[in-house]
């Protein structure tokens, strides 16, 4: 049997119920505009909840840890190693916080085909002189450009230049939080103490915002050179080596293998940063499950309607067989039907879900912890669409199949006899 006639078939079917048709079709154009929508609007909420912290977290960090040496001399003695021994109130051993020979370690990562970027920093702790108070905080010294490049620093200063801290001598960009505690404004000079007991004095030249309250009260930011100045140290003078990867999945076994060579900690950002990870698959879980089991309904639908149209045509599908069309051929046009309703619905419902996805991307969106979101985060992947495509066209296959089955196997003969 030409396909051609079987697909003529069908529209004629369709047209003759040509309300049910459109009901059904409906259906599955509102379930994958939702579907589309749904995730694209949850998965950039994701994205803007993960960026605050694992956009300026770097891949793998190293660093030297202050702990107590694992080497005790009582492990070590002849008399006792066959003892169990147990040790109280061990105290940290004299490491020093400076990463040594820095330098080599750094051509050394920038080598490294994996590596995206490396970007130095010196981390120290001060309190901010504040008439008779004084504040804690962190001020970090850092390679501006690496920052920006690597980080996207110059996004979370809300106020100033982030290029300024390399053009102003002793300039400071500091933390929202701590900036409101100080009632300190650009151009101020503040005053800070070092853990050495030596004061400096620093030049406000912008805030920054990451968006975490807890951060934005300790952190502010200054250049690498400022910093060593401050503390009395070489240019050489560095506490951490920050790096990014081409591939976040080679940060563990990365981290691994260089903490061994270079003898210094190294923390990577899937194991510190675990919770986030968990969190973003959880949230992901939950929009695939409503967007399919919206899919899954109207699916449903389709199989009502298609289960209407075979008993109220009864007549028609016995004449057919009747004439010389097989079961197959019946089989044929009933999924031909739900296969148009698929593809017709699926269509304009990847377009109103697109233009959903416009709709949302442009509402406003403004509050003082993310000073640089302005509208809702969306997500415009390219797969949403071809998983909601793909999933309408199996549902309504699915949705078809089995009445198209009922349909196939009615007896002419006791139909016409019925009559």
């Amino acid at each position: 049997m030409k396909y051609g006639l079987l697909i003529q078939i069908a529209r004629s079917l369709m047209l003759a119920r040509l309300k049910q048709t459109m009901v059904a079709a409906v259906g599955v154009t509102f379930s994958i505009t939702m579907f589309v929508a749904l995730l694209g609007f949850m998965n950039g909420l994701n994205q803007l909840l993960d960026g605050l912290v694992l956009n300026r977290t770097p891949h793998i960090r190293f660093y030297n840890e202050i702990k107590p040496n694992p080497d005790q001399p009582i492990d070590l003695s002849e008399s006792y190693r066959d003892f169990e021994n147990t040790i109280r109130t061990i105290k940290p051993n004299s490491s020093r916080l400076r990463i040594y020979n820095s330098a080599a370690i750094i051509e050394t990562l920038q080598a490294d085909n994996r590596v995206l970027g490396v970007a130095p920093k010196v981390s120290t702790q001060v309190f901010f002189n504040v008439g008779t108070s004084d504040i804690s905080g962190t001020i970090n010294g850092i390679d501006v450009q690496a920052e920006n490049a690597l980080f996207s620093f110059a996004d979370y200063v809300t106020e100033g230049n982030g290029s300024d801290l390399d053009q102003t001598n002793n300039g400071i960009i500091l933390g929202k939080g701590a900036a409101d505690r100080m009632l300190a404004t650009i151009g101020d000079v503040i005053q800070a103490t070092t853990a050495r007991g030596d004061r400096v004095q620093l030049k406000v030249v912008g805030y920054y915002q990451s968006g975490l309250g807890d951060l934005d009260n300790v952190q502010s930011y200054a250049s690498l050179q400022t910093v060593q100045k401050m503390l009395g140290e070489p240019p050489s003078y560095i506490t951490d080596i920050q790096v990014k990867l081409h591939e976040l999945d080679l940060a563990p076994p990365m981290a691994k293998d260089y903490e061994a060579l270079f003898r210094v900690t190294a923390d990577d950002i899937q194991t510190v940063n675990a919770q986030f990870e968990t969190g973003t698959e959880i949230r992901n879980l939950i929009s695939y499950a409503v967007g399919i089991t919206l899919l899954i309904v109207s699916g449903f639908g389709i199989y009502n309607i298609l289960n209407m149209m075979i008993y109220e045509k009864m007549d028609t599908i016995a004449i057919l067989k009747a004439i010389g069309f097989s079961g197959r051929d019946v089989n044929i046009i009933f999924i031909i039907i739900a296969l148009i309703i698929g593809v017709v619905g699926g269509t304009v419902g990847l377009m109103l879900g697109y233009l959903a996805g416009l709709g949302i991307d442009r509402l406003p969106f403004e509050t003082e912890a993310l000073p640089t979101i302005k509208t809702f985060p969306v997500d415009f992947n390219p797969r949403y669409y071809i998983i909601g495509g793909i999933f309408s066209l199996i549902t309504t296959y699915l949705a078809g199949y089995f009445p198209a089955r009922k349909a196939s196997a009615v007896d002419p003969v006791e139909i016409i006899r019925g009559k």
